[in-house]
């Protein structure tokens, strides 16, 4: 995929899954980070039962950014910096991989969640079934801290490890999870563990 220093993997196996390193720019990941680094204080990250995540499945905390900015996305850094992934080029080259992948071009509909994972922290293997698609893209501080934290797919015998500024996407049917992160010497509000933004993508029919 030629866009700007843009390196795609596909893999067939275990099951179908994009793979994309050094997503962001560099004026691209500031202006996330400027808005992780905010994130990342006392009251400002909620617990699941109020971002929409599984209640029992995770202690992490996390934000659902488009009901938090509702009408005004614009306030956001990451609502506008997330939309590459919808870049035309970029949905018409995963669309060519064929398979399931052939809808992502007329993808038109999307939800951005940010999620923070400290030490001790977790999601238990879950599958995202009404959604088509998900693109986990992960960011965190160097050098790495933090042990774990890695994507798992347990039914499959596949992890993996979450490249700072990668981005991964998938069909929201298969099952995935995150390992349990792992971190000493480090205060939660440091920042110092494992950040996540996940798009959760589907196609609807747009009204006439």
């Amino acid at each position: 995929m030629d866009k700007e220093d843009i390196q795609a993997t596909l893999n067939i196996e275990p099951f179908p899954h994009v793979i994309i390193d050094n997503f962001y720019n560099e004026e691209e990941l500031k202006l996330i980070w400027q808005e992780l680094d905010f994130y990342t204080h006392p009251n400002k990250l909620v617990p699941a039962k109020d971002y929409g995540g599984i209640v029992g499945s995770t202690n992490a905390l996390a934000l659902q950014l488009d009901s938090l900015y509702a009408g005004h996305r614009e306030v956001s850094n990451i609502l506008k910096v997330n939309r590459k992934i919808f870049d035309k080029e970029i949905l018409n080259t995963i669309s060519e991989i064929g398979g399931s992948f052939t809808i992502f071009r007329w993808c038109n509909d999307d939800i951005t969640k940010v999620r923070y994972y400290h030490d001790g922290e977790y999601y238990e293997p879950h599958t995202d079934y009404t959604m088509h698609f998900l693109a986990f893209s992960y960011f965190f501080r160097e050098p790495k801290k933090f042990r774990g934290g890695n994507l798992v797919f347990p039914k499959y015998d596949y992890e993996y490890e979450c490249n700072n500024n990668s981005v991964i996407i998938m069909p929201g049917w298969v099952e995935h999870g995150v390992s349990e992160v792992s971190i000493e010497d480090s205060d939660y509000y440091d920042g110092w563990g494992r950040y996540a933004i996940t798009s959760f993508i589907n196609c609807k029919e747009k009204k006439k």
